[in-house]
């Protein structure tokens, strides 16, 4: 009996290793061997790895992470399909304002059930102190900039007023990268090479700068308007929305060449100091600097939207051919609702425009509720209008002017849209300013 019993228990513990050797045998052993990983890098560089890994079952990847802290900032995988030796490279990312440190290079080996073995090994980073940089022109052409101190650089040249260009750095070693500072979102952008938009107050030799700490670049021309900043919208346009009152004197400053900017006559007068004095009605209003003409585009708001006359009652927009500011000859507006022209509202419920009608072969036009298609004023919602120097298509409310009543075609007219009845009894007036 006693031997029965041993050659149970025998096969019960045979049993047992046998089903542990199975279970090991299912889930793996990842194993990392002689792993090698870059002693230091600069911010921006390729950095190597490579190990000899192992497991008794197939592996499936070889990850290496890179982190900032707590933070995992890149990251390379690699296949591994068979037991070896396996290299590669992890991009160290390049960030401003970012201290030197040390950070962590993980190895991390998974096998196809998932079971995962890691190192970690410490990579201290440093902020890369270059002896020079390139300005990369719209042309291709390249200037230099040259250290002036820790992390600053800087280009004389003799330049335009504006001019387009992105930055980048030379290779300092064999796992460095060449990086790129371009223009995203209206900022400085690290690995970019989009067109940055500097600019200066006049043309001619200046300094262009840059610090690669910081990422903050210069010039860049100020554009200030009633004590406010205004924003870039493209490179022609800057922008800003705020509350102006009526008379209230404005002061501009930052504009090159702007004793040669048109003053739009329906918004503003000019002082002999360059201030500017606010003619309509007191509102919100967006006012647009257009490089592209050298005039101040102004328009009434409702909020965060631009007013309607349907909505709001503070808007009329004139939209047609052969009519435009600063001038039609410029800037026709050639029925493109983007150009429509806001009335400047001057009273209650009237608006006010002033044109040159025949500057061009004649024009065409007519007044619509809002920046755009729909509502729109047609023949019947007149009362009156001057018909000695104006015609009116019967259905579509167009105006057109009577040539031979208009001897200078330089002269500006002033057009009043008087609303005052409603909307459906509106008198148009135009007299010769």
């Amino acid at each position: 009996m006693r031997k029965y019993l041993l050659m149970q228990l025998t096969a019960i513990l045979l049993l047992a290793f046998s089903a542990c050797s199975e279970k090991e045998q299912s889930i793996g052993n990842p194993v990392i061997d002689n792993p090698t990983v870059a002693t230091a890098a600069n911010f921006g560089d390729s950095v190597t790895f490579s190990a000899n890994v192992s497991d008794n079952i197939p592996l499936s990847t070889l990850k290496a992470q890179l982190y900032y802290g707590d933070e995992k900032v890149s990251e390379t995988v690699i296949r591994t399909k068979t037991n070896g030796i396996y290299s590669g490279k992890i991009f160290v990312p390049y960030y401003a304002n970012v201290p030197n440190a040390t950070a962590t290079v993980k190895l991390v080996l998974q096998n196809i059930n998932f079971t995962i073995t890691n190192k970690e090994f410490d990579l201290p980073v440093t902020r890369p102190d270059y002896d020079f940089l390139t300005l990369v022109m719209e042309d291709k052409t390249e200037v230099k900039m040259l250290r002036t101190a820790q992390y600053q650089y800087k280009a004389t040249a003799v330049l335009p007023q504006k001019f387009k260009a992105y930055i980048k750095t030379p290779v300092l070693n064999a796992q460095g990268n060449s990086l790129t500072f371009g223009w995203e979102n209206s900022q400085i952008a690290i690995g970019s090479t989009s067109l940055i938009p500097f600019s200066n107050a006049t043309a001619g030799t200046y300094d262009v700068t840059f610090n690669t700490l910081t990422c903050v670049a210069s010039p860049f021309i100020k554009l200030m308007f009633n004590g406010t900043e205004m924003t870039m919208v493209d490179d022609n346009n800057y922008k800003v929305e705020m509350n102006l009152t009526k008379g209230q004197v404005i002061e501009v400053s930052g504009f090159p060449d702007y004793a040669n900017w048109w003053i739009d006559p329906d918004y503003f007068t000019k002082g002999s100091d360059g201030k500017l004095t606010f003619l309509p009605e007191s509102g919100k209003y967006r006012v647009t600097a257009n490089f592209a003409y050298k005039f101040f585009i102004i328009e009434r708001m409702n909020g965060t939207a631009l007013s309607q006359l349907n909505t709001d009652g503070n808007a009329v927009y004139l939209i047609g051919w052969g009519v435009g500011k600063p001038s039609a000859s410029a800037r026709n507006i050639n029925w493109d609702p983007s150009k429509g022209l806001c009335m400047a509202k001057v009273g209650t419920n009237k608006f006010q425009v002033t044109i040159k009608p025949c500057e061009m072969d004649g024009a065409d036009f007519k007044f619509f509720y809002q920046k755009g298609w729909g509502g729109e004023f047609v023949t019947s919602n007149y009362t009156s209008y001057p018909s000695d120097l104006m015609t009116i298509n019967a259905t579509s409310g167009n105006f057109k002017p009577i040539k031979a009543n208009f001897p200078d075609p330089t002269r500006d007219y002033v057009i009043t849209l008087d609303l005052s009845g409603g909307n459906t009894a509106a008198v148009l007036t135009m007299v010769a300013k």
